[in-house]
């Protein structure tokens, strides 16, 4: 049966033409082994009602059922793991303990019969038995260390596992930067920084220009091409501490931190000619479809506002760029109107 199923799941991934990638097979196994029914539901619908199941339809779907249960078994399992190798340590302590206080005993007995004895021969079985001690001390004392160091190995081991979850968590499946989940959380903390330290920064926020027509054009696998070219050559063009996130969409975010005004529209023209400056490829048939364009929105912190102040600015100077013909760069007044 597992074969059936995996011989499906690869013929669907070549009819939907989408990546083979660990994601896209998982979800399509879940599919056809009906484990998850709102995986099937969805589906479903999706081509019953003719649209493309493309790669971000795919890793849509997969963020929304599979990922987050793959994560909390992965917890699930690596607490178990701790929790079993902490017993184990925990049993290989607990019995040097008893050996160290058996063996001091020992010494203790060994030092009164050393006094006591009256002869070679009892000498002898003394050292003997403190000999024999001693061995089994050391014994036990390199079964500890060994121990120790395979639960190290473990817990390091385990501590990759938990952060290989942590940024899968935080990742945008498609394009690879940070998803929206990501961007609130370092958003905020930026934010309370700024608050606290007196440390202004910027917002931009990105939006690429006619995507709805270019994917009607040239099919959701020419945009999740674009959305991946953008992301990349955003993540190219950044630097330092400056942090990119897809927003949602055709609509990304970057954080500039120690940026102001003048300096964040400077940044956002440049990121906007390096979008604009790239070849769109068919990869199918090596075509050149053109070149895209974003329009960017920008917005700098201005104190005693709150976090959806700034978002609403930037949004705001986003649609003015949009409006103003796109292909540009506007920026929200630093001091806006109360």
């Amino acid at each position: 049966m597992t074969n059936e199923l995996s011989v499906k799941v690869i013929e669907r991934i070549k009819k939907e033409d989408i990546l083979p990638t660990p994601e896209n097979y998982e979800l399509w196994y879940v599919y056809y082994a009906r484990s998850i029914p709102e995986v099937v539901r969805v589906i479903d619908a999706i081509v019953e009602s003719e649209q493309t199941i493309s790669d971000y339809v795919c890793s849509t779907l997969y963020n929304r059922f599979l990922s987050d249960l793959r994560n909390e078994e992965t917890v699930r399992n690596t607490g178990a793991q701790v929790q079993n190798t902490i017993q184990s340590v925990s049993d290989v302590v607990h019995g040097v303990q008893k050996a160290t206080k058996d063996y001091n005993k020992t010494l203790d007995a060994v030092n009164t019969k050393i006094g006591s004895a009256k002869n070679q021969t009892e000498l002898q079985e003394v050292v003997k038995l403190a000999s024999q001690s001693t061995e089994s001390m050391i014994v036990q004392s390199s079964q500890l260390e060994e121990m120790l160091e395979q639960s190290n190995a473990a817990m390091e081991e385990l501590r990759r596992d938990l952060e290989h979850v942590r940024r899968e968590a935080m990742t945008d499946g498609l394009t690879g930067l940070a998803n929206r989940k990501s961007f609130d959380s370092e958003f905020d903390r930026i934010f309370q920084d700024a608050e606290k330290n007196k440390q202004g920064f910027t917002l931009l926020m990105l939006d690429i220009d006619h995507f709805k027509s270019f994917n009607d054009n040239f099919g959701h696998q020419v945009g999740d091409q674009v959305l991946r070219l953008v992301a990349r050559t955003l993540k190219d063009s950044i630097k330092g501490k400056d942090f990119a996130a897809r927003y949602g969409g055709e609509e990304f975010a970057i954080i500039l931190p120690d940026t102001d005004l003048t300096g964040a529209v400077i940044v956002g023209n440049a990121l906007r000619k390096a979008v604009a400056s790239k070849d769109v490829i068919n990869r199918s048939t090596g075509k050149v479809l053109g070149r895209i364009t974003m329009s960017v929105g920008v917005a700098e912190y201005v104190a005693d506002k709150t976090v959806e102040d700034i978002i609403e600015r930037a949004d705001a100077a986003l649609y003015t760029a949009k409006h103003n013909g796109r292909n540009q760069v506007a920026a929200a007044p630093s001091h806006p109107k109360t």
